[in-house]
């Protein structure tokens, strides 16, 4: 112990005792050297084109709509005006409807997913046929009009974060992750990037919405929060499709909590409803009284009671059609990737995490552990990705040499998650509260294990009534995380978008 504190005390007098210039002078070599590895870490591209725009028409909602597509960058910059990225957007406009046209941006998730599956599948103006029955890969991947769009009563932005789409960062591999590649700094540049756009645009007097999907659901009420409290800029309305909103209330399924349970079974009782033809919203009333009451009372049992473990298994295998024997050996606790394999075992097909009755054949069904891709990501990457290059290329005239990221698994691995918190819910409920004009609209398919609506009717329960009933609306259709892919579902979201916008209109 003394020799201890003798060698730090005789370590303190050393490093005392170095003249303080010769400290400085290697304080400012360590500091060059490490400019000079980070400069030579850093990427260096070709700039980017001028923002290019291009005429063009659709039939919307059977009208014939005229509006100018414009795809662009707009830089990202740090505390001393350094350039370190730049995002690119695709827009649709209005031309003649003036600056105060309600206008809405929107984000994909991931994280690591670009705009493109809101922007070609869901709300553009126009669509390419991806990630529904029938749907292959080697389909041409033709543009064709959107009936369902939303360009007939709403702007539209469609923001690449970096790592997506063409969008890129300036700066190396560490600093990417830092500044880039992590919920708190994803929020703070993603909004500043919608401010810019706004001011660029002279749009600061319209009235703006915020759709995000999946992760862009974690992203849309913390980016309308920040929006409003640090930008200065009111948001009108936020839309949240398969939101990803409580990642604490998710866990692992090994937690004491029966949420993650709860949250699964109904929509796994939808798929199997589905299947049989019986998928309604009033099929659904049971499940999920069932889930809220004596499901959540029999697991919290346990082992402990026999009783409660054989009425868990008689409900929970009549409810998803899984075998009895199978339900029993897991305790009536079904994860997501043995519902998914064992529903159609029969047929050695695999069901998508997105869509349980989206499937594909199993390439390798005897295996004891699940070794091929999700169906409906495989089915997804190459329409949308050739279609959004052969547009913005081909068709607007920007051009540029470079990959584009419809979804990149690198930006989804090098993603620092922070820890599992209720920050989405916490900020939506801020930025309703300070508001009393925003309108909230969340959309959900019934067939999605990824992010499973049943969350979210749990999350919208426990909020406030702030002063309105139906401030918050939730929608549930047919379909999975893209129910937006079948016709049907499309429209019912867009009615109900409708609503949202009509209480500013």
């Amino acid at each position: 112990m003394i020799r201890s504190l003798f060698a730090c005390f005789a370590g303190a007098f050393l490093i005392c005792s170095v003249p303080m210039a010769a400290l400085a002078d290697a304080d400012t070599a360590t500091t060059t050297k490490d400019a000079k590895e980070d400069e030579k870490n850093t990427p260096h591209f070709a700039p980017f084109p001028s923002d290019r725009s291009v005429a063009q028409s659709a039939v919307i909602g059977g009208r014939h709509i005229a509006y100018r597509a414009t795809v662009g960058s707009i830089e990202v910059r740090d505390d001393k005006g350094k350039a370190i990225g730049e995002v690119v957007y695709t827009a649709y406009t209005l031309p003649k409807a003036g600056p105060q046209r309600p206008v809405t941006f929107a984000f994909n998730g991931g994280p690591g997913a670009s705009s493109v599956y809101l922007n070609l599948g869901a709300i553009g103006p126009k669509r390419v046929r991806f990630g529904d029955k029938g749907d292959s890969p080697s389909d041409p991947p033709i543009l064709e009009d959107n009936p369902s769009s939303w360009l007939d009563m709403t702007d539209l932005v469609f923001i690449d974060p970096v790592g997506t789409g063409f969008s890129r960062s300036l700066e190396s591999a560490d600093k990417t992750k830092k500044d880039f590649y992590a919920n708190e700094p994803d929020i703070k540049y993603l909004s500043r990037v919608v401010y810019d756009w706004l001011v660029r645009n002279g749009r600061l007097r319209s009235l703006k919405y915020v759709i995000g999907e999946s992760y862009g659901g974690y992203r849309a009420p913390r980016i309308a929060h920040e929006l409003v409290s640090a930008l200065g800029v009111g948001v009108s309305g936020i839309v949240m499709v398969s939101p990803y909103l409580d990642p604490a209330a998710v866990g692992d399924g090994t937690a004491l909590s029966p949420l993650p349970w709860m949250i699964n079974l109904p929509s796994m009782t939808a798929g199997h409803l589905e299947r049989e033809g019986r998928l309604s919203a009033a099929a659904m009333q049971d499940v999920m009284a069932y889930t809220r009451g004596q499901f959540a009372t029999d697991l919290l049992a346990g082992s402990s009671d026999p009783e409660a473990q054989a009425r868990l298994v008689a409900k929970v295998s009549g409810y998803t059609g899984l075998d009895p024997a199978l339900v029993r050996k897991l305790g009536g606790r079904v994860d997501v990737d043995t519902y998914l394999r064992e529903v159609h075992r029969d047929d050695q097909q695999l069901g998508s995490v997105y869509d349980s009755n989206i499937v594909a054949y199993d390439p390798f069904p005897w295996s004891a552990q699940n070794q091929a891709n999700d169906p409906m990501l495989d089915m997804i990457i190459a329409p949308t990705t050739s279609a959004m290059v052969d547009f913005i290329t081909r068709v607007v005239g920007w051009n540029v040499d470079a990959r584009y990221n419809a979804l990149s698994y690198a930006v989804n691995e090098a993603w620092d998650r922070g820890k599992p918190q209720d920050r989405p819910v916490s900020d939506l409920r801020k930025a309703i509260a300070i508001d009393p004009k925003m309108g909230v609209l969340i959309a959900h398919g019934w067939d999605d294990l990824s992010c499973p609506f049943f969350g979210s009717r749990l999350i919208v329960d426990q909020l406030p009534r702030f002063g309105v009933a139906e401030r918050v609306h939730l929608g549930v259709y047919p379909g999975g995380h893209m129910f937006y892919t079948r016709t049907g579902s499309a429209e019912a979201f867009k009615h109900d978008a409708a609503a949202l916008y009509a209480r500013r209109g």
